[in-house]
């Protein structure tokens, strides 16, 4: 697969540490963390943690939610984790789909993205920037930051031709989703599954609850965008009238967002018996090892630079390792 990368995304929890160190060892070249504060802890905190714990693989962002954090905050993150791990973060920014839809608020718009993103590189390269009507500038002295400019990799989670047209002015590259956009210097494809075992079906406890993560997100984020199309997916008429009967009006967000991306909940549960074998076909690369690394390679072909698994599930490192046995990584000791 030539030079594409292969890295994974993880929660910013506890344990996180322990997994990063752990796909370091693996042979896997970087690790993204979630930034969505009313699910998972700190995003940056979780980043100068792993960077105490690994010497090689790249550390970052996927995605931070720039909306919520004064850009100056943002760039002192940044300056604090590349003093920890100098010239192995990278940046990932996004408008907040669901970290934002999990307190209540819309995405963020392009054209404020691209005001963050002119505002977070100059006070990186350690220039004077308005930003809320002042003027505000990295003034730490030696010693209590990088000097700049600190050149760290500044990425957009860029989805439609407004976004794309945005990471193309104001960024390094792109965290693609559905389409990948060659051309970029960094071009990460996101991606998510579960490695099957040999003889592993949609009725295996250990799919359901991994794959069941990723798949039910789907009826979060549809509920969010037409939530009269949830009714036309399997169960979803049923766990729309769950969702609507716990919450009032203005706390759905609350119930709806609850267990993204971690957890199974008990309200979601009947959403993988809806689904029944369809629960593999419709969780991404869910697959065999042969099946995820033909996707791996076709995302190669695609013009990607890196492919970035999400690791989800009750056993993180018995993800970690079958996807980079999967994707044909070397372990590192």
């Amino acid at each position: 697969m030539g030079d594409l990368r292969i890295s994974c995304f993880l929660a910013p929890t506890k344990d996180a540490p322990a997994y990063a160190s752990l796909a370091e060892e693996l042979g896997y070249d970087g690790v993204y963390v979630y930034d969505s504060p009313a699910l998972f802890g700190d995003v940056w905190l979780s980043l100068g943690r792993m960077a105490e714990v690994t010497s090689r693989i790249t550390l970052g962002t996927g995605v931070a939610v720039p909306s919520l954090r004064h850009p100056m905050v943002t760039a002192a993150a940044i300056a604090a984790v590349e003093e920890l791990a100098p010239g192995r973060l990278v940046c990932g920014f996004g408008v907040g789909w669901s970290a934002r839809f999990a307190m209540g608020q819309r995405a963020m718009k392009w054209e404020e993205m691209r005001r963050f993103f002119v505002q977070l590189r100059g006070l990186l390269n350690g220039e004077t920037v308005e930003i809320d009507g002042a003027q505000c500038q990295m003034i730490h002295a030696p010693g209590f930051a990088p000097r700049r400019p600190i050149r760290t990799p500044l990425l957009a989670a860029a989805s439609g031709p407004k976004g794309f047209e945005v990471a193309r002015a104001v960024a390094d590259g792109v965290f693609c989703d559905r389409e990948i956009q060659p051309g970029f210097e960094y071009c990460l494809k996101f991606a998510v599954g579960t490695v099957l075992d040999p003889g592993e079906d949609h009725t295996s406890p250990r799919v359901q609850e991994t794959a069941g993560t990723i798949y039910t997100t789907n009826f979060h984020g549809m509920f969010e965008m037409a939530p009269e199309m949830v009714d036309t997916m399997p169960g979803g008429a049923e766990w729309r009238a769950r969702v609507a009967a716990e919450r009032p009006a203005n706390e759905l967000h609350l119930a709806l967002h609850e267990g993204h991306l971690a957890v199974v909940t008990d309200r979601d549960r009947p959403l993988l018996d809806a689904a029944g074998p369809a629960l593999l076909s419709a969780t991404g690369w869910t697959g065999t090892a042969d099946v995820v690394r033909g996707h791996v390679e076709d995302a190669a072909r695609s013009g990607a630079t890196e492919v970035v698994m999400a690791m989800a599930g009750p056993d993180i490192p018995r993800e970690l390792r079958a996807f980079a046995t999967a994707a044909g990584l070397k372990p590192m000791r």
